[in-house]
């Protein structure tokens, strides 16, 4: 009994607040209670339209009157000791719409491309510019790149050219060449000191074979007025093989001017360079005298 009587005074009192919280929400009620209240509208916001490109036409090709370049294909000169190559492409976007460039991929590593985070949207009339370097390390003669820039209207190509000049050959006087020869005789690595250094080593990181040779091997073995103590490599009258070069260029030959090129002997050259220069010398310079067989 006593249950029953505490359960309908509960719902009484739970009665009771829940009208007073029903008249209190009537708009006349808050209205009394100075609170103001705003008609509800059904305005929507309205907000600018985002701007997505069509990929569709990525893998086309880009018409020429979407774009207009500076030019799609450059040249450049370089020296043999210069590190990059640098290009400057410069384009407008020549239609009433935006344009997206969706990427831009070089044909090697050694090509980087600089540019804004891509997709890079150009508004219809604007400009832009995509800046390329090309490392020149271990390159000679003429060198050919390509970058490929994609957008939504298409692909473009541009090519790039560097012609990279020979090394230069220094001109010695007979006074010089005579004072460096005595040197090389009572210290062979003595090429790699001083003044001798800036023509015998300068400018190597990085090069290989060819490139290597040319500028290392050549300065001597290839000079105007080469010294009779330096032989004619095309005219060896041993039997050579890559093994023979790998050896003469790591330790040279004591008693001559052949110097040690490899860092363990206190050259300038690593084991994959002279690795490479070897290969290159046998290649190009192959032995002129047969090897002897070997009996056992």
């Amino acid at each position: 009994m006593k249950l029953r009587h505490i359960i309908l005074a509960v719902a009484t009192v739970l009665g009771f607040a829940a009208g007073i919280f029903s008249v209190a929400a009537q708009p006349s009620t808050l209205r009394s209670l100075g609170v103001t209240i705003s008609p509800a509208t059904n305005s929507s916001v309205s907000s600018t339209p985002v701007y997505v490109p069509d990929v569709s036409r990525e893998n086309q090709p880009l018409p020429d009157s979407v774009i207009a370049w500076n030019s799609i294909t450059q040249t450049a000169d370089a020296t043999a000791d210069q590190d990059f190559a640098k290009f400057t492409f410069d384009f407008t976007n020549t239609i009433d719409k935006p344009v997206t460039i969706l990427n831009v991929h070089t044909s090697c590593g050694c090509t980087t491309a600089e540019l804004p985070p891509v997709p890079w949207t150009i508004p219809a009339g604007s400009n832009g510019t995509i800046k390329v370097s090309v490392n020149l390390a271990g390159k000679s003669g003429i060198v050919f790149k390509s970058v490929a820039v994609t957008t939504d209207q298409g692909r473009k190509d541009l090519l790039l050219r560097i012609n990279i000049q020979p090394p230069v050959v220094v001109n010695m006087t007979d006074e010089q060449r005579a004072a460096a020869l005595a040197a090389a005789k009572v210290d062979r690595q003595a090429v790699f000191k001083g003044d001798c250094a800036t023509c015998h080593i300068k400018n190597i990181e990085g090069k290989m074979g060819q490139a290597l040779y040319e500028s290392v091997c050549g300065i001597c073995h290839e000079a105007e007025h080469r010294a009779t103590m330096v032989p004619d490599l095309a005219k060896l009258t041993v039997p050579t093989s890559e093994e023979f070069w790998r050896t003469w260029i790591t330790i040279g030959k004591p008693g001559t001017l052949m110097p040690a090129f490899a860092t363990s002997q206190g050259g300038p050259l690593t084991d994959m360079q002279i690795a490479s220069l070897a290969a290159y010398l046998n290649l190009v310079h192959p032995s002129q005298v047969p090897v002897p067989m070997t009996t056992k």
